[in-house]
């Protein structure tokens, strides 16, 4: 890590359909090999698939997807004095997208629909009703931080 100074944040355009700065950084999460459209075209079809099967508007269900999969502590390593602890940490709230973004898509891939905007929209409904890999993730992370809670005090 640079010691020089803190990494600027790009600007980021919202996507055309929805006008959503969320969602354009979920699509990029998502592209592969600088494929855009191909990014594009995965989101807005398991956003159609989710207005099929529930009846809702997508991008309210795609924030409550992301809501419910968000971390709010995490552990991370610290050494102190020879032996390494995990220390209880709270996610600083950029952070906290990153990770539920990053676990949503993991989990959607992990999936065994054929294509992946079958993947990715059961995926969103799964963690919408608070169920699925992307929520069993963070309540592993939480459960974790509970279980390490004794050595919060190394943090630093």
């Amino acid at each position: 890590m640079s010691r020089r100074h803190k990494a600027e944040k790009r600007e980021i355009i919202p996507d055309a359909k929805f006008g959503d700065l969320i969602l354009t950084k979920f699509m990029n999460s998502i592209m592969l090999a600088g494929k855009k459209s191909a990014a594009e075209r995965i989101v807005y079809g398991a956003f159609d698939q989710v207005v099929e099967k529930s009846k809702q508007d997508p991008l309210e269900v795609f924030h409550t997807a992301l809501e419910n999969i968000k971390p709010s502590v995490e552990v991370r390593s610290r050494r102190v004095g020879g032996a390494t602890y995990q220390v209880p940490v709270e996610v600083r709230p950029d952070r906290r997208q990153a990770l539920a973004i990053r676990w949503l898509i993991a989990a959607a891939r992990a999936r065994n629909e054929k294509t992946m905007v079958e993947r990715l929209s059961g995926e969103l409904l799964d963690a919408f009703n608070s169920r699925g890999s992307a929520v069993k993730k963070r309540e592993d992370t939480h459960r974790m931080a509970e279980a390490n809670r004794a050595f919060s005090h190394y943090r630093w």
